[in-house]
């Protein structure tokens, strides 16, 4: 990896705090740009950092638009380029921030998908319909996880320790981002599932005792993101469920099922762990909408 990439990202997990994805995010990113702008050509010779101008900047643009990337995606490498030339012109690395004129993409925001009640009970369904440890280890994830609208790092990152199960009411313990740790209360049907979990599955899958995740794969060790997705992507296909799943898909539910219910903003907020109550009201034109469609449903128009 190129050294200014390197110092890049040094920084971002040292000053900024930055999460393990979001490192890998811009490494990608600036990995992609660092061989289609510093490569100068299949014979061209290298060039340095201090050699890129605004126009090589746009050209890598313009050639992720080329390649059908979406607006999103283009907006996201755009953003990891800036920054990274902001670091290096800060650090006097380069002389002129060739990104300081470049405008971002703008990305409309699109509301997040969120599945009805009869769908996720529709979920919640498959891995009940087996007795495997795996599948009885599922059920306590997916019970888990739309209760309280865990990340999907979250939720694969709990530790035994994180659980109180003789506490009242039961409760978990998770460290989100920027390392904001919260404690959420949790109902009986998560609870009766993770009791079910703990002291007669996990036993099962776990072979060193020492291991301390909550939740394993069947090789005893702890179950990582891409293993929990391939899990729940399996699920939606047998519960047929026609939308594009994802671990945040769960999120996004419990967001909009728990205002419609009633609960308060600012208690959604604190569940979900959102630095800003901003980001959390995005929810509130879900469950508007949601609503109108019922409306427009129950009373047709002559």
């Amino acid at each position: 990896m190129d050294d200014c990439i390197a110092q890049f990202l040094n920084f971002l997990a040292v000053e900024k705090n930055a999460s393990n994805n979001t490192i890998a995010a811009y490494r990608n990113d600036l990995s992609q740009f660092e061989r289609h702008t510093l490569a100068g050509g299949e014979s061209g010779p290298r060039r340095t950092w201090r050699e890129i101008d605004s126009e090589a900047v746009v050209a890598f643009v313009d050639e992720l638009r080329n390649r059908s990337y979406k607006e999103a995606t283009v907006a996201r490498k755009v953003a990891a380029v800036k920054s990274f030339f902001g670091f290096l012109a800060a650090e006097g690395l380069v002389e002129q921030d060739p990104t300081e004129n470049l405008r971002s993409p703008q990305v409309g925001k699109s509301l997040p998908r969120a599945l009805t009640p009869r769908e996720v009970d529709e979920l919640l369904e498959q891995p009940a319909r087996k007795n495997s440890p795996e599948a009885r280890r599922d059920k306590a994830m997916l019970e888990l996880l739309y209760a309280t609208g865990l990340r999907v790092t979250e939720l694969v990152s709990l530790d035994l320790a994180d659980i109180a199960l003789e506490s009242d009411p039961v409760t978990i313990r998770c460290v989100g981002k920027a390392d904001r740790e919260r404690v959420l209360p949790l109902h009986q049907r998560p609870v009766d599932e993770l009791r079910q979990y703990i002291f007669h599955v996990r036993p099962r899958l776990v072979r060193n005792r020492r291991e301390s995740a909550l939740f394993v794969n069947r090789r005893g060790e702890r179950l990582t993101r891409q293993g929990f997705w391939l899990i729940l992507k399996n699920y939606a296909r047998q519960a047929h469920l026609d939308k594009a799943i994802t671990p945040h898909t769960i999120r996004h539910t419990y967001a909009t099922h728990m205002l419609s219910g009633g609960m308060p903003l600012r208690n959604v907020q604190d569940a979900l762990g959102h630095a800003s109550i901003s980001t959390t009201q995005i929810y509130t034109h879900i469950t508007d909408q949601d609503r109108r469609q019922q409306y427009d449903s129950a009373h047709p128009r002559a």
